[in-house]
């Protein structure tokens, strides 16, 4: 099969995922809809520029077309976030929008499923079972805030210190506003820092999938938190903990007290019913509880 039809049914078939029409796509390329059309269906030929615009007008990078293009065909589509989930009241650092969220969720899981089916392809395991949890949750966030640098206005901190991205035009009481990211697979766990610093701290849950390796997120939580130092603070510190196997010692850190938790916890701005059970959570507050809180009752 020539790589036109190759890659052009795969450009239809992400599309149709996005749920956007030829229509939209091409406008935003430069391209006529008949041209997309005969592209999708293997007809028309491509420059490298177009087609990198193309993917553009996706969210999707280039390299990331052609490779989800020659993936195996029976690995199946990789796994997307529920629009419906997302709770759009809950307050977001400035210059961040949901829609960022979305595209940059998605964009994590279609890594990873792509990976996962490449190593199934080639009659190895899935990725989870060569790394161990933490060290996989890390690869999680890396690879999350990969793709908001990609998806939304924060962009990675190019000296590499707290926090992981900043939006270089968005200011807050004269400091450029950032976004501290994390990752874990425990549902509505608090946040755990080695610096616990003051700032915009998002804490991304998600489930492995035990058959492809595959992540899927269940529950994001954003919250600006009060740093250590603050004369309230959201943290407490834990210290540095030797593990009684490994005789290794873990770096100091942070955790979250019961007040900088529900902060996270008030501020869920995805959130997978199906999973999550939130009800019998604990509370904290300095204040009443917020209306955009998944605990917040009309009238209370």
């Amino acid at each position: 099969m020539e790589a036109k039809t190759i890659i052009g049914r795969f450009v239809r078939k992400l599309r149709e995922q996005k749920r956007l029409t030829q229509d939209q796509v091409a406008a935003r390329t430069g391209i006529s809809y008949q041209f997309l059309s005969g592209f999708e269906n293997g007809r028309e030929n491509i420059s490298l520029d177009t087609l990198e615009s193309l993917a553009k007008s996706l969210g999707c990078p280039l390299q990331q077309v052609v490779a989800g293009a020659y993936a195996p065909d029976s690995a199946g589509s990789p796994p997307e976030v529920n629009p419906d989930y997302f709770r759009p009241q809950t307050p977001l650092p400035l210059g961040m929008k949901v829609s960022h969220l979305q595209a940059a969720m998605n964009a994590t899981q279609s890594l990873v499923f792509r990976i996962n089916a490449n190593l199934l392809a080639s009659g190895a395991k899935p990725l989870p079972e060569y790394i161990q949890g933490n060290n996989f949750s890390g690869l999680v966030s890396n690879v999350f805030c990969d793709a908001l640098h990609e998806h939304s206005p924060y962009k990675h901190n190019s000296d590499q210190r707290y926090p992981d991205l900043i939006n270089p035009q968005a200011r807050e009481h004269s400091q450029t506003v950032g976004l501290e990211v994390k990752s874990t697979i425990q549902i509505g766990k608090g946040g755990e820092s080695h610096n616990g610093h003051s700032g915009w701290h998002l804490i991304a849950c998600f489930a492995i999938e035990s058959q492809t390796g595959a992540v899927r997120f269940i529950h994001v939580m954003v919250a600006e938190l009060n740093g250590h130092q603050h004369p309230e603070p959201d943290w407490t510190y834990v210290g540095s903990k030797v593990n009684a196997v490994t005789g290794s010692r873990r770096t100091e850190t942070y955790n979250t007290t019961l007040i900088g938790t529900t902060k996270l916890r008030d501020g869920s701005v995805y959130l997978d019913p199906t999973v999550v059970h939130f009800s019998r959570w604990r509370q904290m507050r300095r204040s009443p509880t917020p209306p955009f809180s998944i605990f917040y009752q009309a009238g209370s």
